[in-house]
């Protein structure tokens, strides 16, 4: 009688895990693709072009809470001040929109790097409050300054041609550059994530005190994860600037930066597609509800509430929990 053989059970190695979340990644990123591709024959290519920019400045913003573990209430200071830098750049100094955009990344970095260099002295709430108090700076700086255009704003920016060539007055040729900038945007954030970098930010964000013990300089990965974030949330507001023709007041005041918040959480923090769609949610409610008036900020109260009691991991979050595949 032939020997019965044992059945040794197989066990999945961190690489395999690995592996089989980037090939789920990847095939969620070319449906993203496809949908960036088809939008602007379903909706309207400006609405689309919002969504998309707050999109990224909610997956920015999420790279510094969810996977980071700092709390900003602040981040309306990146956001704004880029979208002024590129709007003043584009009409009064008549620079091209993708040099205009480049330099409001720029100041966004150099203010991140600023501000990030102080802020992460500090943890939990007073990390939050210190920031909060740096954007209460900016903000009353963008009411001073003469070349912000105070309470009017600057309106009436120029979209002008990228690289000297595309003309992006067409609504629909600018919904496609701004999907480059999103997707292109979402995939750096998604590398950093995935990178060795990342994986150290995680284990600062469980157990900071583990991890200096380890040998990592904490305030070190702290600083360029909030520099990182700075500079894609500055480049949401400079392209923003660009799409809207308009740098206001609205961009760097203290609610911006709680929108920002309000969709991370919403679809789902520490998860590569949750803000994306938070994002959307709260874009869409502000724009096909705004019959009701001041009633939006309640209703958007009342959806928050219900997603913090009902699925606190978010919509994504909720919907990956259910597949059991990382989103």
């Amino acid at each position: 009688m032939a020997a019965e053989t044992e059945t040794i059970p197989f066990e999945e190695t961190e690489l395999d895990v690995r592996a089989r979340s980037y090939a789920h990644h990847g095939i969620v990123f070319a449906a993203l693709a496809v949908l960036l591709l088809a939008a602007p024959f379903l909706v309207y290519p400006v609405f689309a072009m919002k969504v998309l920019c707050f999109a990224l400045f909610a997956s920015a913003f999420n790279l510094l809470l969810g996977y980071g573990g700092l709390l900003s209430f602040g981040h309306a200071a990146f956001f704004g001040m880029a979208s002024y830098v590129s709007a003043y750049a584009a009409k009064s100094w008549g620079l091209t929109p993708e040099l205009s955009i480049l330099l409001g990344t720029a100041v966004a970095v150099l203010l991140g790097t600023l501000i990030g260099a102080i802020s992460i002295r500090r943890q939990g709430i007073y990390f939050a409050m210190v920031t909060l108090a740096f954007a209460q700076m900016v903000y009353f700086f963008a009411l001073q300054a003469r070349f912000t255009g105070g309470e009017d704003g600057i309106q009436a920016v120029p979209r002008g041609w990228l690289f000297g060539v595309i003309h992006l007055g067409d609504d629909r040729t600018l919904y496609y550059i701004v999907a480059l900038v999103f997707f292109v945007g979402l995939l750096i954030i998604h590398r950093v994530i995935h990178s060795p970098f990342g994986q150290i930010m995680k284990a600062i964000r469980e157990n900071e005190p583990r991890a200096i013990s380890l040998g990592y300089e904490a305030n070190r990965y702290k600083l360029i994860v909030f520099m990182l974030s700075a500079g894609l949330s500055g480049l949401a507001g400079a392209v923003k600037a660009i799409v809207f023709q308009l740098a206001s007041l609205t961009d760097v005041h203290w609610t911006m930066s709680g929108e920002v918040v309000l969709m991370t959480l919403i679809g789902g923090m520490g998860t590569v597609f949750g803000p994306m769609v938070g994002a959307a949610v709260v874009v869409t409610m502000q724009n096909y509800l705004a019959a009701f008036g001041a009633w939006v900020t309640i209703i958007q109260g009342v959806i928050f509430v219900a997603c913090v009691l009902l699925f606190r991991e978010g919509i994504v979050g909720l919907l990956a929990r259910l597949l059991r595949r990382p989103l």
